[in-house]
């Protein structure tokens, strides 16, 4: 019994990890399409004439 929840723990625990490095690097790479792209509408409203 205790090497099963073992298992399920050394399981979830690697998941929970790998889990959290793609949550780091999908939060890093919105971030930065994020301030790209208010950079080009900031820069491209100098454009703009009603």
């Amino acid at each position: 019994m205790n090497e099963k929840a073992y298992k399920t723990m050394s399981f979830a625990g690697a998941a929970n990890v790998a889990v959290g490095i793609v949550m780091v690097v999908a939060g890093l790479a919105t971030g930065i399409i994020a301030i790209v792209g208010g950079v080009k509408l900031l820069k491209d409203k100098k454009g703009l004439t009603f």
